[in-house]
């Protein structure tokens, strides 16, 4: 990067970071999640405003390459975080439920997704109108993890029952999802298929039966004698966290070079890393880690993501198409869910919350309609509403989760809890 695009980098992300900043505490003041404002920043500042001026004035090209790199880092270092606390994710007994509620929503919104796809394939045909097609449906059916365990701490409903269901259908819908997306990607080379893609199972062997236990046993490491202290403590967390970075870089760069993208690389490290051994490391560096992706590493990344958003344009066709996508996204997901939680005696009430909680898309959706953009499964159009799609659907549940699941049955639900080991929300079981 040239000397003279140091400065012009430094006000762009100075820009980036203040606007995400005011705008997603604005989101939380009025009851909303951060991610919301930070996505709608990214769209501001993008073209869409006085026919892309300030994308022109704020953001040249020459400094572009190096926001979309920052971009990058951030996106890893989010998915690595993803896969870290997915094992985070409660099951407490209620396996059934879970895996009804994770079918529901998504097979629903994954077949009305696909099908809604093939009306709008447009001059795609063979290959390329399947991949389509498919890419779609996964892009309607996904639930962001994070946001939704943000949504559920914010709102004091980590520890109830409809909480911890809800974390645990999302856990298991981001791992379908991220698979689906793998295959997706590794499809659309066509003709092309990089024989390195054979290398995946093999490298997903190492980093269980390798990576996993070295950082075990890294974690587990203690000083002796006098070394024992608080500086001791801290040169070792740094120097654990110095080694996690750089396994972040080569897991990511490896499904990269696989033919994959290289957000696989990062969730895939941070699935496989150790819960034993790791929990200061855990609790006093990560927590660190992901505020300061959060505020620095992850704003550049939407906005990136919204120089493809370009809304100055939109018409009433346009329009109309943006309401079947939201009639679908909205629809498959909270009847998917809704069904088969009923199915499973979950109470009415217990499951409208269920199905309202699951159908947060956030952060998660955002990465995943890039990445379509990236190997061109998605034109900028398209691409444009389901970035709408994802804040409508993300804010849903701020907005509505007060009507469906008031406060005073969240504290029933929580007095409940304090009885039993934990409480069922089957109609007709004891609790």
């Amino acid at each position: 990067m040239a000397m003279g695009t140091v400065a012009p980098l430094f006000l762009a992300l100075l820009v980036i970071i203040v606007v995400a900043r005011v705008l997603g505490l604005l989101c939380r003041r009025i009851g909303q999640p951060e991610v919301i404002g930070e996505i709608a920043g990214g769209i501001l500042l993008g073209p869409t405003l006085f026919h892309g001026a300030i994308t022109r004035t704020l953001f040249p090209a020459e400094i572009r390459p190096a926001l979309a790199t920052i971009a990058s880092i951030g996106v890893c270092v989010f998915m690595f975080l993803v896969g870290l606390h997915l094992a985070d994710s409660p099951l407490n007994g209620q396996s059934r439920i879970v895996l009804a509620l994770s079918i529901g929503s998504m097979v629903v919104p994954f077949v009305l997704g696909s099908l809604f796809a093939i009306g709008i394939v447009g001059d795609r045909s063979g290959r390329t109108a399947v991949l389509f097609c498919l890419y779609v449906g996964t892009a309607m059916s996904i639930t962001a993890f994070p946001v939704l365990a943000r949504i559920l701490t914010d709102r004091q409903l980590i520890d109830t029952p409809v909480g911890g269901l809800a974390l645990a259908v999302a856990a298991v819908g981001d791992v379908v999802a991220w698979a689906m997306l793998a295959v997706l990607v590794a499809l659309s080379y066509g003709d092309d298929w990089p024989w390195r893609m054979l290398l995946v199972l093999p490298f997903v062997a190492i980093l269980v039966g390798v990576v996993r236990p070295a950082l075990a046993r890294l974690a587990r490491r203690r000083p002796a004698g006098p070394e024992r202290g608080s500086a001791a403590r801290i040169t070792r967390g740094a120097g654990l966290l110095v080694v996690i970075a750089g396994a972040l870089w080569l897991s990511s760069a490896a499904t990269e070079w696989m033919g994959l993208h290289l957000i696989f690389g990062a969730f895939l490290l941070g699935a496989v890393m150790p819960r034993s051994g790791a929990a200061g490391l855990r609790r006093r560096v990560l927590p660190w880690v992901e505020r300061f992706d959060r505020i620095v590493l992850l704003p550049p990344f939407f906005v990136v993501a919204g120089f493809a958003v370009n809304l100055s344009g939109m018409d009433a066709r346009e329009f109309g198409l943006l309401l079947l996508i939201l009639l679908i996204a909205i629809g498959g997901k909270m009847a998917g869910a809704f069904t088969a939680a009923r199915l499973v005696r979950v109470s009415p009430r217990h499951s409208t919350a269920l199905a309202l909680l699951v159908n947060t898309r956030g952060l998660t959706e955002l990465i995943v309609l890039a990445v379509g953009l990236e190997i061109g499964l998605l034109d900028q159009g398209l691409y444009s509403l389901m970035v709408l799609m994802a804040l409508v659907t993300t804010s849903m549940a701020g907005l509505l989760l007060p009507f469906v699941y008031p406060r005073q049955q969240v504290e029933r639900d929580r007095e409940a809890r304090s009885a039993a080991a934990y409480p069922t929300l089957v109609k007709g079981e004891s609790r």
